[in-house]
């Protein structure tokens, strides 16, 4: 599969295997069914190297019940110590409780839910009950933001579990130079440039972000609104909103899953990153940008201030509203050239190793199994 979390479940086993532990990964036949799947393509479009292998075994169909009790007895005779889910939506709740209760039943197996998000960005029918459902089978929790930790403490007050941020996205290669990756984009290495990046849903605030344009166009004519990710809605809508808003010549639309290997060259042409989520907990893409050292424009949402610090690694609009995000856009510019953004990074990205990750899953192994 592809995406942030295909990559994050292929750093977290690489790391764990280094470390010595015996490790069996379990991946999707089928993730989401075409019916409800907005994206265009569910698999890696890009980067055979061996990099991306964990060989895992494909064999979960999502919506296959029998799919879900097979997978159990698979886990359930490999006996292990750790089942490690990567949970971020209520879709796959059936399948994790069945698979968990089958593997877990008459044994001492323990159940390690990691939280992208407790509850799900985007609400659906039926949320309350499936995550009930989900949760029921876990025995610890690993938190990767203050929000899902709150969460946490909120709705299960007696639950284990344990807080380590995100770490860096580490896989997508060297940074490029500036001159150079906009060399391959078509833009002018004199412009402004500014990076929206990653799936394009409701909740990252992408219509925001263009109804913030306006604005800063007023102040800098030459700035550049790059946009490299797949839509996952309506793409008729924001085409429409370009249209009206006549924003075209300002900006340059990528509406593809962006390979492995192109990753840098949009990170590395961008003066920022800008994160104009309504609602987050965390962000994946923050994570790249940390990697390329690029500083980052965020909303003050969710857990975006933890990784987003004011001022040093990039600037935090105080709301959503369009007028704030190209205001705090608008002060990275003031501090372009006088704040050694890349320095703060270099130094702030230390915490995010995939080494102090492992360290707390192990932690919390030990408290489980004590």
């Amino acid at each position: 599969m592809r995406g942030g979390i295909a990559h994050f479940n292929t750093l977290l086993y690489k790391e764990l295997s280094a470390r010595g532990h015996q490790l069996h990964a379990i991946t999707f036949s089928r993730q989401y069914p075409k019916l409800f799947f907005p994206g265009k393509t569910q698999e890696e479009t890009g980067g055979g190297e061996e990099i991306f292998k964990t060989h895992a075994e494909i064999l979960l169909d999502s919506i296959n019940p029998f799919s879900w009790i097979r997978v159990g007895w698979r886990v359930r005779k490999q006996a292990p110590d750790i089942i490690l889910f990567k949970y971020w939506i209520t879709f796959f709740a059936p399948a994790y409780f069945t698979i968990s209760f089958v593997a877990k039943l008459f044994r001492k197996t323990k159940v390690i839910f990691i939280l992208d998000n407790f509850f799900p960005h985007e609400k659906r029918f039926g949320d309350a009950f499936l995550h009930e459902l989900a949760i029921r089978t876990a025995d610890g929790y690993l938190a990767m933001s203050e929000k899902v930790e709150r969460d946490i403490q909120t709705h299960l007050p007696r639950a284990l579990y344990i807080k380590a941020p995100h770490p860096v996205y580490n896989i997508f290669g060297d940074a490029i130079a500036k001159s150079e990756a906009r060399a391959l984009l078509g833009l002018n290495p004199n412009e402004k440039v500014i990076l929206f990046f990653g799936y394009i849903r409701k909740y990252k605030g992408l219509d925001l972000l263009l109804d913030a344009l306006p604005q800063l166009l007023k102040k800098y004519p030459d700035l550049k609104l790059l946009i490299a990710g797949e839509f996952y809605g309506d793409e008729a809508e924001y085409r429409k909103k370009i249209d009206d808003m006549g924003l075209w010549k300002h900006l340059l639309l990528q509406s593809d899953y962006i390979p492995n290997h192109e990753v840098a060259r949009y990170f590395c042409a961008a003066d920022c990153i800008v994160l104009p989520y309504r609602s987050a907990t965390q962000s994946g893409i923050a994570q790249i940008a940390y990697h390329f050292e690029r500083p980052a424009i965020a909303t003050n949402v969710g857990g975006l201030k933890e990784v987003v610090l004011d001022g040093k690694t990039g600037y935090l609009a105080s709301s959503s509203e369009p007028k704030e995000i190209a205001a705090a856009i608008i002060r990275f510019y003031e501090a372009f050239g006088k704040v050694d953004f890349e320095k703060h990074m270099r130094e702030e990205k230390k915490k995010y190793s995939w080494e102090n990750f492992a360290n707390a899953i192990e932690q919390l192994a030990e408290k489980l199994q004590a």
